[in-house]
């Protein structure tokens, strides 16, 4: 296809996914008030019964009661997360053998269905079920990787990955404004299904991003390109093995600097994500006994921080070139380092906010550098599963990394976690530079 054919493309990916993220981020400030419909209504009993865990946790945590929704939303964020982890590499070799547009149509549908089973959701139980079902769809977002290194040539590669981090960016900063307007709007229906409706608000959303892959987006992996079709229960049960995902066997034959360097960015991804997830997810907890954030706060908090995070995207990350994306990884990394000892150590909110624009600046272009560097091994028929893995291990890291951040918290205070977390991020910033960007320098 022509390079102008393949930016159509690209921004074409770019509207479906945000159509995705903005379904998919409207449920995030919706939660506790979810969580407070359900302590009321739940005829399931799973509620109760995961409330009475959680108050377990937050007592051997030290936490106070107040933070029981927190907890709570955390807990379902990681099992969707792992849901993640376990569906990514399937979907990935999934796209590899079939083509990017049936597999990508297919997550959508999974997700069209859970948001509808939400809508419906009369009791707890169902309402997990529906959030299984999401979890395990959601694997799409490596297909939007997979897609940008299908159309694009290495050295333009950067600028997709940058796109995709602003749809990110953009889902995650509208996405949750709606959800708050509906939580809002909430408080003010005397009935129990007001939650109906931001369910089919991302219902509806959905159902266009289906409508528009399944008539206006191409396929992007030839028939010729792609795998063979040997896939079984056994080769499942490999894609989910977390030793074969870690160690990138489920790609096949590569070439052996192509094993060597996917390990290493496979396992820096990992810790800089465990990290970072876990101290992310106690912004809520720091804010709030601090400074004394209400919600509302907070909202403005992470709208400052999504808003930082598409500006420094959209204004350096698509100008990056191939060669530079290892360095700008790492420096990514170092400037994200210090970011949480300020936030931890703030003493007002001016400083507070510095060490947020500091982590959002980071942040905001290592993942798509790293994914970037991930998608040039490989051949283009192994991109699905490669990216899977990738992202799969993204997942685990954040799956885990918000109940281990949790603990530090409560455990050790505020200013001694964030500073662990500081010294945590020069791990993986040391590994890039002496197993990526070393070997890079030997290279050339």
């Amino acid at each position: 296809m022509s390079d102008k054919a393949n930016k159509v493309i690209l921004w074409k990916l770019f509207g479906s996914l945000v159509l995705d993220l903005l379904a998919f981020t409207v449920i995030l400030p919706l939660l506790p008030t979810l969580m407070d419909h359900f302590a009321v209504h739940d005829t399931s009993g799973l509620y109760s019964y995961l409330r009475d865990a959680v108050a377990g946790m937050r007592s051997f945590m030290g936490a106070t009661e107040a933070f029981d929704s927190v907890l709570f939303g955390g807990i379902l964020g990681s099992l969707f997360s792992l849901l993640q982890f376990l569906a990514s590499p399937v979907i990935g070799t999934l796209s590899d053998i079939f083509g990017r547009k049936p597999i990508f149509i297919m997550t959508s549908v999974g997700l069209a269905i859970s948001y509808g089973l939400w809508a419906v959701a009369s009791n707890f139980f169902i309402f997990i079920i529906a959030r299984i079902i999401g979890g395990v769809s959601k694997g799409n977002i490596s297909l939007a990787a997979a897609i940008i290194a299908d159309v694009l040539p290495v050295e333009s590669r950067g600028f997709g990955m940058a796109l995709m981090g602003i749809a990110f960016s953009l889902g995650f900063i509208f996405g949750p404004m709606l959800g708050a307007g509906f939580a809002m709007w909430a408080k003010l229906q005397d009935g129990t299904d007001w939650f109906a409706y931001p369910a089919l608000f991302s219902l509806t959303l959905t159902l266009v991003n289906i409508v528009f892959l399944t008539f206006f987006f191409p396929e992007t992996l030839p028939k010729g390109s792609r795998a063979k079709s040997n896939f079984n229960l056994q080769h499942t049960a490999d894609h989910i093995n977390p030793k074969a995902i870690f160690s990138f066997t489920t790609a096949g034959d590569l070439p052996k600097k192509d094993f060597e360097r996917l390990k290493w960015l496979g396992r820096i991804y990992f810790l800089f994500l465990f990290v970072y997830s876990g101290l992310e997810f106690t912004f809520s907890f720091l804010t709030h006994l601090k400074f004394g954030f209400t919600p509302r706060d907070q909202g403005k908090m992470f709208l400052f921080v999504g808003v930082s995070m598409a500006l420094v995207q959209g204004g350096i990350g698509r100008r990056i070139k191939k060669e530079q994306q290892t360095r700008v990884a790492l420096l990514s990394m170092l400037v994200t380092a210090p970011s949480f000892v300020i936030i931890g150590l703030s003493n007002s909110v001016l400083m507070l906010y510095f060490g947020l624009f500091l982590y959002a600046a980071g942040s905001a272009m290592v993942v798509p550098s790293m994914t970037m560097l991930v998608s040039e091994c490989g051949p283009i028929q192994r991109r699905g599963i490669i990216l899977g893995n990738f992202r799969s291990i993204g997942a685990l890291a954040r799956a885990t990394g918000p109940l281990v951040g949790s603990f530090m918290f409560w455990s050790f205070g505020s200013a001694l976690c964030y500073s662990l977390g500081t010294l945590g991020m020069l791990v993986p910033s040391h590994y890039l530079w002496k197993k990526i960007v070393n070997v890079n320098k030997e290279h050339v």
